[in-house]
């Protein structure tokens, strides 16, 4: 292995100037030792040495003030009231666990079972380290934790009516508004292992919210067994699904059991959630409202793989 020299903005630089001054803050090699410890350090010795492969994302994880985003990252984290050490170390990791993620995508693309492929695209060290610094600035800032499936505009519902998704806590909320990387391939299994963390926050009731019914889904493959397994220990954690369905102008209601439309229709069980749905769907739906027709073809192709063709 060659000699690595930290050297550059991934030594010097940081905050230094917006500070105003002063000693700059820890980066490179110190700063992954004391947010990870010696085994982080080795896998970024490691990664200095290895050729270039395709995207930034290597470049960035050993210059990582040399990002577009680390400036704006610094505002939003300091803006939700995370200590600039933390934000320093984070950033660090967000940049490591992406430059090492195209290796373990393609690790998994050979596991066939599903969430078996998923574990294993999620198994960054890097992404579990972030979520170690920072699960506390995943808090909820509302009595209920929600949880979603089907699109943005679906997490945006939730929050509107008090209840907190990922994105609306302080670290997901700056996640929400980065790109970081083009790559999605690259920052799913991140938002995961977030989400991962998020959900073991749960302790009293969680709202899910559903536009449509995908078996695949982190919704259902990963967080509602999570929730299962933590209803296990505490029985406050209680679920209360919510079908939604959208109208032609993008707004989102909720499909009551006689397929009314209604503002709240909540369900205890998520077997009455989905039945709700799939029968609005059936029978209610107009293929001409092209806001709702996702939610159709998905629940079309879901019946068809059961040998019951709706098209």
């Amino acid at each position: 292995m060659r000699e690595v020299t930290v050297s550059g903005s991934a030594a010097r630089l940081g905050r230094e100037g917006e500070r105003g001054g002063g000693q700059a803050p820890l980066h490179g090699i110190a700063a992954l030792q004391r947010a990870a410890g010696n085994a982080a350090v080795t896998r970024w010795i490691q990664r200095a040495a290895e050729p270039p492969q395709a995207g930034r994302e290597r470049e960035y994880a050993m210059a990582p003030t040399a990002h577009g985003e680390w400036r704006g990252f610094c505002t939003m984290m300091r803006e939700a009231g995370v200590a600039d050490d933390v934000v320093d170390d984070a950033w660090q990791l967000v940049l490591g666990g992406l430059a090492d993620q195209g290796t373990l995508n393609t690790e998994a693309e050979s596991i066939q079972d599903v969430q078996e492929r998923r574990d294993r695209a999620m198994a960054n060290t890097w992404f579990s380290d972030l979520v170690k610094l920072v699960g506390n600035h995943l808090e909820i800032n509302t009595p209920t934790l929600a949880l979603w499936s089907g699109g943005e505009a679906v997490s945006r519902y939730a929050a509107a009516r008090g209840h907190t998704p990922l994105e609306e806590t302080r670290f997901g909320r700056v996640l929400d508004r980065l790109v970081i990387t083009p790559d999605w391939d690259l920052k799913l299994p991140m938002w995961r292992v977030v989400s991962q963390a998020f959900v073991s926050r749960a302790t009293g009731p969680v709202h899910i919210f559903l536009r449509a019914y995908e078996p695949e889904s982190v919704l259902l493959l990963q967080e509602v067994p999570q929730l299962r397994a933590i209803q296990a220990m505490n029985p406050n954690v209680t679920l209360h699904w919510h079908p939604l369905y959208t109208l032609p102008d993008g707004t989102l209601r909720e499909v009551a059991s006689d397929l009314q439309l209604v503002d709240d229709a909540s369900y205890t069980s998520r077997d009455r959630c989905t039945a709700a749905l799939y029968q609005y769907l059936l029978r209610v739906h107009d293929r001409g409202n092209a806001q709702g027709e996702h939610a159709y073809r998905a629940m079309s192709a879901g019946l068809a793989a059961n040998g019951n063709p709706q098209d």
